[in-house]
């Protein structure tokens, strides 16, 4: 059974599933280039479906595409969008409205907080959510209302927010108050109650996205239903680039390294979801190209040493090993945990080539590294990988150890591992 942690609860909870679990995700703004930073959110959510998924539970994601900005969506960033998730092997989701789209169902959630008293219209037109009607505001993020922002200078209250504004001169939308525009985050709340109903049993974003997003969105959501909407609230870790913010709202432009950066730099997609799976999705990330080469280097080695044992006699799957990736997953999606179990299986000599084939296969499927991709190739060595391994032949021959152990980090640089074995040194990608 996967154990999540709820950061509304603020501890792990058991997640028992059933038969069909609903997701929403927080999608990405398709007004500009999503950088790796966005994609760790993504990464999450496939990586629960996965995990659930594979006890058989069905699961329904709708995940929106933010183009409501001024400007509107671009659809070259959003077909860009489209390729780095299916480079990163993530599932589609079910549903991908966009946020610009529910107008009826928006005006329609407005008016209704507007009749049960949780909102109310401003002589200018605007709409506000009268934040005081809902007093478990700030259970998601910790915040006081008495913390918030100062008393405002025309009357309302410090913390109400704007569910509707008038169009201003902007291209708007007819509704009740007049014509105007909807809030930045009462679109969300629509689109998953038309979308996955009045229960989801998980939201998932990123934790700078706690406040205000998803204050406003629960008490929007819960305000118009009269019960709690969402059942647990995860959050990912922020992620840095070489210790900067990503470009964004407060991001640093020189930070923002799109998923394309990373392939022209020769480094396979997947690096970057294995480099996420290598540190705990709560935490803080501070990506470098030093971490995304290692990770490169980690993803062809295994699928290397994958197609290796393919060659070798059939064997059952290693039981006690899955079992203990399986737990890790399902404690609180413990992937660094799951993936120091899968290094001692690599290394464990006792266990059959053929065993060790069927067990990455089978953890692939949560994984999503595309391990078997090598199954079948011939192997070839990177330019200049031949003649360092001939070097280091005659190294240990001559008993240079230090030499060889020199050639051996320098083949490693070029994603050749070495094994010393009775009969020699061999090799793998």
């Amino acid at each position: 059974m996967l154990r999540i942690y709820d950061t509304r609860a603020g501890r792990i909870e058991e997640f028992p599933g059933g038969r069909a679990v609903r997701v929403y995700t927080c999608g990405p703004a398709v007004r500009r280039r999503a950088h790796v930073g966005d994609l760790r959110t993504y990464v999450l959510s496939d990586l629960i479906r996965r995990v659930l998924e594979r006890r058989r539970t069905r699961v329904v994601v709708c995940r929106n595409l933010i183009d409501a900005d001024a400007g509107g969506p671009d659809r070259g960033h959003e077909d860009a969008f489209r390729d780095d998730s299916a480079a990163l092997n993530l599932r589609p989701p079910e549903h991908t409205p966009r946020a610009g789209e529910p107008a009826g169902l928006t005006i329609e959630l407005i008016a209704k907080l507007v009749e049960r008293g949780h909102a109310y219209a401003a002589p200018d037109g605007s709409v506000y959510f009268d934040v005081r009607t809902f007093p478990a505001y700030g259970e998601i993020s910790g915040k006081r209302l008495d913390e918030l922002e100062p008393a405002d200078p025309h009357g309302r209250f410090h913390a109400d927010w704007a569910l509707w504004r008038p169009a201003d001169g902007e291209p708007g939308l007819e509704a009740p108050w007049g014509r105007g525009l909807p809030g930045p985050h009462v679109e969300c709340s629509a689109l998953s109650l038309r979308f996955l109903g009045e229960r989801v049993d998980l939201h998932v974003g990123a934790a700078d996205l706690l406040f205000p997003q998803h204050e406003e969105e629960r008490a929007q959501s819960d305000a118009a239903t009269g019960h709690e909407v969402v059942r647990h609230w995860v959050h990912g870790g922020r992620v840095l680039f070489d210790g900067h913010e990503m470009a964004g709202s407060a991001g640093d432009a020189g930070a923002a390294v799109p998923l394309s950066d990373v392939v022209a730099a020769g480094l396979d997609p997947l690096a970057v979801r294995l480099a996420f799976l290598e540190h705990h999705y709560r935490q803080p990330l501070d990506l470098t190209w030093d971490t995304l080469r290692a990770a490169d280097r980690t993803v062809r080695r295994w699928r290397a040493r994958v197609a290796e044992w393919s060659e070798s006699p059939s064997a059952p799957m290693a039981s006690s090993y899955a079992e203990r990736v399986e737990a890790a997953f399902d404690d609180d999606l413990d992937t660094p945990a799951a993936l120091r179990i899968l290094r001692e299986l690599e290394e464990d000599e006792s266990v059959a080539p053929g065993s060790k084939f069927e067990t990455f296969l089978h953890l692939d499927q949560v994984l999503a590294l595309d391990l078997s991709t090598e199954i079948g190739k011939p192997r070839v060595l990177p330019a200049g990988a031949g003649e360092l391994l001939d070097r280091r032949a005659r190294a240990r021959e001559t008993s240079d150890w230090a030499a060889a152990d020199r050639l051996r980090d320098e083949l490693a640089e070029l994603g050749v591992t070495v094994t010393d074995t009775p009969e020699g040194q061999s090799w793998a990608l």
